[in-house]
């Protein structure tokens, strides 16, 4: 059974940073695709950055230069390093990981950024 568990939500001030963190059983980070997603009040759900099983990264034009995907194969974890938060970022955070098959999400993590 694939279960993943976000961890590192909050809230934080505009400016400020947060790092989230995924962790896994049932499934082999480094050997499928991570993404991190996020759903604010009203919009839909929406890719933030992923990071494939060969190490390429890509993230959402709104998040480029402030937010940071990686990955840790020795503890299995998943992590978004999160900067210069601002207002707009506020919204549940979702670990997502794929197989060929399947699709697997965390239960989401609250970020809240205050102006």
């Amino acid at each position: 059974q694939v279960q993943l568990m976000e961890s590192g939500g909050g809230l934080v001030q505009a400016g400020g940073s947060l790092r989230l963190s995924c962790a896994a059983s049932g499934i082999t980070f480094s050997s499928n695709y991570l993404g991190w997603y996020r759903q604010a009040p009203g919009k839909q759900r929406e890719l933030v950055a992923s990071i494939t099983r060969g190490g390429s990264t890509n993230y959402a034009d709104s998040v480029k230069g402030r937010f940071t995907i990686s990955r840790d194969n020795a503890k299995n974890t998943g992590d978004l390093q999160m900067n210069s938060l601002k207002p707009e970022d506020t919204a549940v955070y979702y670990c997502n990981a794929r197989t060929f098959l399947h699709n697997y999400w965390g239960q989401g993590t609250q970020v809240t950024v205050s102006s």
